[in-house]
């Protein structure tokens, strides 16, 4: 619970400080393209942030308490923000278009966090 209470709330405060420097620090060094894939990472490392945040409340023993389900959740979460918006992040950085094909690799990631968090509502006594 605490991990992911953690982990949401670090990648909640990186987004809004990568998202500053993109708008700021980056916005006459990089291409409309390169910027528009920034802020798509920026986007997603905060929507997923507030989902690791989600899911460390739901861990908590008076709402579904700690369960496999929602670990998994949590970690393909986490480990969808490194690759997803890590390669973003490095791909509007070095423009290196290779690193755009492992993007996909966190979006599975996030998928597979949805649907275990979907798994664990479902098994839950609420």
């Amino acid at each position: 619970m605490k991990l992911f209470l953690i982990a949401g709330a670090i990648n909640g405060f990186l987004a809004v400080a990568l998202g500053a420097f993109g708008a700021h620090a980056l916005k006459e060094r990089l291409s409309e393209r390169y910027l528009a894939i920034w802020e798509t990472a920026v986007q997603y490392q905060m929507f997923h942030a507030l989902a690791l945040i989600a899911i460390a409340i739901l861990m908590h023993p008076n709402l579904f308490g700690a369960s496999g389900a929602l670990n998994g959740a949590g970690y393909a979460i986490l480990i969808g923000i490194i690759i997803f918006s890590g390669s973003l992040f490095a791909l509007a950085l070095s423009g290196v278009g290779i690193l755009g094909a492992i993007t996909p690799i966190g979006g599975v990631a996030f998928l597979v966090g949805w649907v275990l968090l979907i798994v664990a509502v479902v098994k839950s006594a609420i």
